[in-house]
């Protein structure tokens, strides 16, 4: 099913994880009937999305063979494709992985690099017709959490993301298939997070999507003091409403059904504006 973004009220990205080792959910729907009755279960709690990832790219996350993610993740898409009407997500940075996935069904790619790990990625998009979703990211998931340092954290993002929506063109790819992500939580510390929330109205002016990503992520834990990330609902419902108001199209979140409540709740506020 294609993705369709209406930008009058915010879309719940749902997050599945079909690895064994990812910082919240790792080994919780890595075998295939676990990952399908989830997803399952995300689109009937309102899931406009379903976001599916086959490595993970936790802070110090060391890459999986291209062979292993696609073993993960294509037979769920395939699968998903024939058994939910939500469209379906690749959470990848791999090329080959792209095109496998949009071939089985998926119609939005999630790229961590903003398409600059992988130099194939950018005609895979502009071939098939999917959406991207270009994120920034400082270094890599490896090393991206080792002191990262910025003169102005959100007008480096900024710059960064204007200059990929701007390759992206380039490359071919319409303007109306490309959502922006300002990265939290990759390659940025606490204060960096908090910054680029409070100022996200600021990367409106790049006239496309804006996705966020806050859920259950350690700069959540550190400012609620919670250690374990599935403990981290409620913070992660504060950064989710605060996204919104602040400008937010897309929310991904683990916690789909609580997460639309904080939606709804902050788009009928919102309205009243």
């Amino acid at each position: 099913m294609k993705f369709s973004l209406d930008l009058n009220r915010t879309c719940v990205m749902g997050i599945l994880n079909v690895t064994p080792d990812s910082f919240s959910d790792g080994g919780r729907f890595y075998d295939k009937g676990s990952a399908l009755a989830h997803a399952v279960e995300m689109a009937a709690e309102g899931a406009e999305i379903i976001d599916v990832g086959g490595q993970s790219t936790r802070p110090g996350s060391v890459p999986v063979s291209v062979e292993e993610e696609l073993s993960r993740t294509i037979p769920i898409i395939e699968a998903l494709a024939g058994k939910i009407n939500t469209p379906i997500s690749i959470d990848t940075y791999r090329a080959q992985v792209a095109r496998a996935a949009i071939n089985a069904g998926a119609s939005v790619v999630n790229d961590i690099s903003a398409m600059q790990f992988d130099p194939d990625m950018a005609a895979v998009i502009a071939n098939t017709g999917a959406d991207i979703v270009l994120m920034h990211i400082k270094g890599t998931p490896v090393d991206m959490q080792i002191n990262p340092v910025y003169e102005d954290v959100v007008s480096e993002v900024y710059t960064y993301l204007k200059e990929r929506i701007e390759a992206a063109q380039q490359s071919g790819i319409d303007a109306s298939k490309i959502i922006i992500d300002p990265g939290v939580g990759f390659g940025k510390t606490v204060e960096h997070n908090l910054r680029l929330i409070n100022n996200l109205q600021r990367f409106k002016d790049l006239k496309v999507p804006l996705l966020i990503g806050p859920s259950r992520k350690a700069f959540v834990g550190h400012i609620t003091n919670v250690a374990t990330p599935d403990m981290r609902l409620m913070g992660s419902a504060a950064a989710v409403a605060i996204s919104l108001y602040n400008g937010a199209n897309i929310v991904r979140v683990h916690d789909v059904k609580e997460m639309v409540q904080v939606v709804r709740a902050v788009e009928a506020i919102k309205s009243y504006g």
